[in-house]
C-alpha cells in the first residue's frame, strides 16, 4: 500500500489525511469520526442508512454526520469493531461546508414562484 506506518508508543496506528483519503473507493472506504480512523468497507452493505451515505463520508471526517444522526449505543459498539487507527496528531481537518450552495437559496424559490404563477394564470384563463 506505499503508506508509512507510524505508531504511537501505545501501539496506536497514525495515518494521515492523504492516506486516508486515498482509500476513497469502491474496493476500501474509510472514514474519520473524532479523529479515530473506521475502515468501513466490509459494514457497506449492512449500514441501514445504505452505503451511499457511508461512500458520500469516505475519505474524509465524518464526525459531524454521524454524530447528527443520533446513532444508537449498539451502533456506536459496532462502530468500535471497525477502528483501524486515528488520525495523525498533526494532520490538520477540515470540515465540509454546510451551507447551502447560491442555487438553493435564489433559484429553488424563483422556479417555485414561476410554476405557482403560471399554474395561477392557466386557471385563470380556463375560468373565464
Amino acid at each position: 500500500m506505499g503508506e508509512k506506518e507510524e505508531k504511537s508508543p501505545d501501539g496506536v496506528k497514525y495515518y494521515t489525511l492523504s492516506e486516508i483519503e486515498e482509500q476513497n473507493s469502491f474496493r476500501s472506504t474509510w472514514i474519520i469520526i473524532n479523529n479515530k480512523v473506521y475502515d468501513v468497507t466490509k459494514f457497506l452493505e449492512e449500514h441501514p442508512g445504505g452505503e451511499e451515505v457511508l461512500r458520500e463520508q469516505g475519505g474524509g471526517d465524518a464526525t459531524e454526520s454521524f454524530e447528527d444522526v443520533g446513532h444508537s449505543t449498539d451502533a456506536r459498539e459496532m462502530a468500535q469493531d471497525m477502528i483501524i487507527g486515528e488520525l495523525h496528531p498533526e494532520t490538520p481537518v477540515t470540515t465540509l461546508n454546510d451551507e447551502p450552495s447560491w442555487w438553493s437559496n435564489w433559484v429553488i424559490p424563483a422556479l417555485t414562484a414561476a410554476i405557482v404563477t403560471l399554474l395561477y394564470r392557466i386557471y385563470t384563463q380556463e375560468s373565464e
